[in-house]
C-alpha cells in the first residue's frame, strides 16, 4: 500500500511539472508570442545571434520542442537558412539546460508568491497580462512540483524494488539511456525527466555514472517529438528536426563510453554533487553546441541529401502554421495571405474563361477543374484553421476579423463554383457548337468580363487594406454591374425581336453568361459590406419605405 501511495505521489508531481511547463508555454505565447516569433525570425542573420535567439526563445517558452517547431516553420518559408536553423536548435538545447539549472537552485520557496502574483495578473483584461499571469502560475507550479518530487522520492531510499531496478540499469548503461529517452519522448519534455533524475539523485538512489547516462537519454528523447511533429510537413522542416536529432544522437554515442569520466570531472566543480544531473545536462549541451557549431553548414548539406526534395501538392496551404494559433494577430495575417492566394486562383480562372471566350480556344478551359479543386481545398483549410483560432479566446476586433476572412474565403469558393459549373461550361458549349455572338452581344459580354476581373483585383486590395473609399466605390460598382446586365439583356431582346440569326442561336448562352457574371460580381462586392457596416452606411434592405 505504501509503495502505491509513493508512486501516486511521484507520478502526480511529474504530472504537475508537465502541466506547469504547458502553462508557461501557453502564457508566454499569448503574451509575447508575436514578439518571440518576430525575434526568432529576424535574429538569425548571424551564427551568434541565431544561437542566442534559440536560447532566449526556449528559456521563455520552457520548451525546446516549441522552438524547434517554430524554427522549422520559418525554414519552410525561407525566413531562416537551414544552417542557421541548426544553430538555433543548438541554442534551444542549451536554453532547456539553463532552465533546469535555474529550477534546481533551491528557489522552491518562491512558488506561492509566483502563483499568487500570476493569479492577480490573470484576472486582468488584456491578453498580455493574462498571458504573463498564466506563465507565472506555470513557473510557480513547476517549483512546487520540484518540492513534491523531493518528498515523493524520499521514502524510496529504502525500496528494495527500486534498488534492484537501478542495479539492473547500472549493469546495462545503453538500456538505461534508452529507458530515459523513452520517458522524455513520452512526456515530450527532456526538462521533466532531468528534474525527475535530479530528485532521485538528491535522494542518493543512483550513482553518478548512471546519472550522466540518464541525462544523455533525456537529451536524446527530447529531440524525437519535433521529428514526429514534422513527419507530415514539408521537406525543409523535416531536415531541421532530423538534423537536431542526428546531432544529439551522435553526441550521446560519443559521451556514453565517457560517462564515468564525465561524472568525476563534473563532481570536481564547486556546485556540489546534489546538482549533478542539471550540471551534466548543461555541460553536455554546451559541449555539444561548441563541437557541432562549426559543422552546421555540412550538417545542413547532409540533411538536404538524406531528405531530398519531393514534389509537393499545390493544393496544400502555404501559410497556415498551427504554431501561430497562440498569436492571433499573426495567425489572422497568415490566414489573410492564404485567402489572397485563393483570390489569385479565382482571377486565374476568370482569365482562362475570358481568353477561351475571346479566342474560341477550348484548351484554355483545361485547368479550370483543377483550379476549382484547389480553391475548395484551401478555403476549407482556412475555415478549419480559423475555427481552431476561435477556441483560443479572441478579442472582439480579432473575432470580427476572423469572420471577415472566413466570409471572403466562402465567397471566393462560390465564385469558383459559378465559374466551373456555369461560365466554363457555357463557353465550352459556344466553342464546341461553333456558335457566334452578335458583334454587339460579344462586346457587351467582353466588357462585363473585363469589369469583373478588375473588380476582383480591387476586392483583393480592399480585403487587405480595409480602405473605406475603395469599399464605397465597390458598392457603387455593384449598381453599375446591375445596370450593365440589365441593358445588355434588353439589347439582346431587341436583337431577338429584330430577327437577327446570331442572337437567336446564342440567346440562352448570352442570358446565362450575363446572369453568372452578375452573380460573381455580387460575391465580389460582398468584401465591402463589413467596412460599410462598421461605418453605419449599410442598410438591411434596398426597398424604399412607403409613407403611410
Amino acid at each position: 500500500m505504501d509503495s502505491t501511495v509513493i508512486m501516486i505521489n511521484l507520478f502526480g508531481a511529474v504530472a504537475l511539472l508537465l502541466f506547469g511547463l504547458a502553462q508557461v508555454k501557453d502564457g508566454v505565447s499569448r503574451a509575447f508570442g508575436a514578439r518571440l516569433r518576430t525575434g526568432l525570425a529576424t535574429g538569425t542573420r548571424g551564427s551568434l545571434r541565431s544561437f542566442l535567439s534559440g536560447l532566449i526563445a526556449t528559456v521563455a517558452l520552457q520548451s525546446s520542442t516549441a522552438t524547434a517547431l517554430m524554427t522549422a516553420s520559418f525554414v519552410e518559408r525561407d525566413l531562416i537558412k537551414p544552417r542557421m536553423a541548426q544553430i538555433v536548435l543548438l541554442g534551444a538545447n542549451v536554453g532547456t539546460a539553463i532552465t533546469a539549472w535555474i529550477v534546481a537552485t533551491g528557489i522552491e520557496w518562491l512558488s506561492p508568491l509566483l502563483i499568487l502574483t500570476g493569479i492577480v495578473l490573470y484576472r486582468g483584461r488584456s491578453s498580455a497580462r493574462q498571458g504573463g499571469g498564466a506563465a507565472l502560475i506555470g513557473i510557480g507550479l513547476m517549483l512546487l512540483s520540484l518540492h513534491l518530487l523531493g518528498l515523493a522520492t524520499e521514502p524510496m531510499r529504502t525500496s528494495p524494488a527500486l534498488a534492484a531496478f537501478i542495479g539492473l540499469l547500472n549493469g546495462a548503461l545503453p538500456v538505461a539511456l534508452l529507458f530515459s529517452a523513452a520517458l522524455a519522448f513520452l512526456s515530450s519534455s527532456s526538462l521533466a525527466v532531468v528534474v525527475l533524475i535530479l530528485s532521485l539523485a538528491s535522494a542518493g538512489l543512483i550513482s553518478p555514472e548512471l546519472v550522466i547516462v540518464l541525462v544523455l537519454g533525456a537529451n536524446l528523447g527530447g529531440a524525437i517529438p519535433p521529428v514526429i511533429a514534422t513527419l507530415g510537413g514539408p521537406v525543409s522542416a523535416r531536415r531541421v528536426t532530423l538534423g537536431n536529432l542526428a546531432v544529439r544522437t551522435l553526441g550521446c554515442l560519443i559521451a556514453l563510453p565517457l560517462a564515468s569520466y564525465g561524472a568525476e570531472l563534473i563532481q570536481m566543480l564547486p556546485f556540489g554533487p546534489a546538482k549533478l544531473p542539471v550540471d551534466a545536462h548543461l555541460a553536455f549541451n554546451l559541449l555539444l553546441a561548441a563541437l557541432a557549431w562549426p559543422f552546421s553548414r555540412p550538417l545542413a548539406t547532409l540533411m538536404a541529401r538524406l531528405v531530398p526534395d519531393q514534389p509537393e501538392s499545390d493544393t496544400a496551404p502555404k501559410y497556415l502554421d498551427p504554431q501561430e494559433l497562440s498569436a492571433p494577430v499573426i495567425a489572422l495575417a497568415s490566414a489573410t495571405r492564404e485567402v489572397l492566394g485563393i483570390g489569385d486562383l479565382i482571377e486565374r480562372m476568370l482569365m482562362r474563361v475570358s481568353e477561351a471566350f475571346e479566342q474560341n480556344n477550348a484548351s484554355k478551359l483545361a485547368e479550370i477543374a483543377a483550379l476549382e479543386e484547389r480553391v475548395d481545398t484551401l478555403q476549407q483549410a482556412v475555415k478549419v484553421y480559423l475555427s481552431k483560432l476561435g477556441r483560443e479566446g479572441l478579442s472582439d476586433e480579432n473575432a470580427r476579423r476572423s469572420i471577415v476572412v472566413i466570409d471572403y474565403a466562402i465567397n471566393l469558393e462560390h465564385m469558383g463554383d459559378i465559374i466551373e459549373k456555369g461560365l466554363s461550361e457555357q463557353v465550352a458549349k459556344k466553342i464546341s457548337l461553333g456558335l457566334r455572338f452578335s458583334e454587339d452581344g460579344h462586346r457587351e459580354l467582353r466588357t462585363l468580363f473585363d469589369l469583373t476581373i478588375d473588380n476582383l483585383r480591387v476586392a483583393q486590395t480592399i480585403f487587405v487594406t480595409r480602405d473605406f473609399n475603395l469599399a464605397r466605390q465597390m458598392m457603387e460598382t455593384k449598381v453599375e454591374v446591375r445596370r450593365m446586365e440589365k441593358q445588355s439583356a434588353e439589347h439582346h431582346l431587341e436583337r431577338l425581336r429584330d430577327g437577327r440569326a446570331d442572337s437567336l442561336q446564342t440567346s440562352s448562352l448570352h442570358l446565362d453568361m450575363l446572369r453568372d457574371l452578375k452573380r460573381i460580381n455580387a460575391h465580389i462586392v460582398s468584401v465591402a459590406y463589413p467596412i460599410m457596416d462598421e461605418s453605419g452606411l449599410l442598410i438591411e434592405s434596398r426597398v424604399r419605405a412607403v409613407a403611410e
